[in-house]
């Protein structure tokens, strides 16, 4: 395993490949859109202006990447423990619905420097307890994670689904006769700062930046992430070793899912500041992609979610610009996970059938021209 991953850490086809599977996905897609008869030089265009047209745009880019860069980097961490975390759309929801009970609650009780960072804790620790749940079923009960993790998602929608149209429904709503399922404003002091009004960035960039740099410092600078990543490798070989299997299980999952409870969070009190139905969907299934572009390591998302924001922003300016159908532009972010994925296998592929070489290889004899010592003559 070792010699494998070693392999592709200096293949540099591993670098490129992520990038060559983007290039591909967009000829793909511009064969699709010539196909609708629209021009793909004109859509991409449209896409780059859309995405970094101007500064207000930018901002907009990076906005979008920040949550995205929150649950890629839980992804990579419950991928580096052996688990696949398909529920980081609902640990999303449950960590903003978390936030969005106790900032209602509290009101204007609490001075910013407390309540913020009180908020986003609520919502980390939200997401995780979610997260803890299938991860606990893996580790004691051999529960397939993937089946867990997607049912949890739809468990969470409905869930918020339904607090938002009965018991945390806004009041006015009631009043108007309304009745919108979406909860009351959150107070101004839970508020995240905006860097540049009137563009919604906020300082929940900080945080994302942060996050992802503390989890690559805990992966690979502590026993902690150490034994994480062990049990992701081998799990027999951890249990051997005196590592408690099952908790660090459990732990994945349940980081994983605290980091998807805080994107959460900072997208609530950063951009929308109240929960609406369909708050931040696709935000959990875009961030495991963004994961795969960044290797799987908490830095090299950065860049990909940038990426993908990026993404994100140009495909609806792509579609406000040339009338394309709302489906063309899923199609088009989903030809992009098709060939991430399949860049991601191949390269595998690639490294194992590379080290089965190195290994079926005898290491050649080095001869010493040294000479030889008197005592043996």
């Amino acid at each position: 395993m070792k010699l494998r991953k070693d392999l592709i850490e200096r293949d540099p086809v591993s670098i490129l490949a992520p990038v060559l599977a983007v290039a591909l996905a967009l000829v793909v897609g511009a064969g699709v859109l010539l196909a609708l008869g629209k021009n793909p030089i004109e859509a991409y265009g449209a896409m780059l202006n859309g995405a970094f047209g101007d500064t207000g745009r930018l901002f907009n880019t990076i906005t979008r990447a920040i949550p995205l860069l929150l649950v890629a980097v839980g992804i990579c961490i419950a991928f580096r423990g052996g688990v696949i975390n398909i529920g980081a759309e609902g640990q999303l929801f449950i960590g903003a619905i978390s936030v969005t009970a106790f900032s209602v609650a509290v009101g204007e009780n609490l001075p910013p420097l407390i309540f913020i960072p009180l908020a986003l804790l609520i919502g980390f620790l939200a997401g995780a307890l979610w997260g803890a749940i299938p991860g606990y079923l893996k580790a004691y009960f051999d529960v397939n994670e993937i089946l867990s993790t997607v049912m949890m998602n739809q468990i969470a929608i409905q869930l918020v689904l339904f607090l938002l149209s009965g018991p945390m429904i806004d009041p006015r709503e009631i009043e108007l006769g309304t009745r919108i399922p979406q909860s009351a404003r959150l107070p101004e002091a839970v508020a995240l700062l905006r860097l540049a009004p009137p563009s919604r960035i906020h300082a929940g960039l900080f945080v994302a930046l942060i996050a992802a740099v503390v989890v690559y410092l805990l992966l690979w600078r502590t026993p902690l992430g150490y034994r994480v990543r062990a049990v992701g490798q081998n799990k027999d070989a951890s249990r051997y070793a005196g590592i408690n299997v099952p908790l660090y299980t459990v732990l994945a999952l349940a980081l994983s899912g605290g980091l998807a409870g805080l994107a959460g969070g900072v997208e609530l009190t950063g951009v929308t500041r109240r929960m609406v139905e369909g708050f931040a969907v696709g935000y959990g299934f875009s961030g495991i992609v963004v994961a795969l572009f960044g290797r799987l390591h908490p830095l090299g998302a950065i860049p990909s979610a940038f990426f993908f924001g990026a993404l994100l922003t140009g495909a609806e300016q792509m579609q406000r610009t040339i009338q394309v159908p709302s489906a063309t532009m899923i199609a088009l972010q989903g030809l992009v996970v098709i060939f991430v994925v399949s860049s991601d296998i191949w390269v595998r592929r690639r490294a194992s059938k590379r080290a089965a070489r190195a290994v079926s290889q005898p290491a050649p004899i080095e001869m010493s021209m040294e000479p030889i010592p008197s005592e043996v003559k």
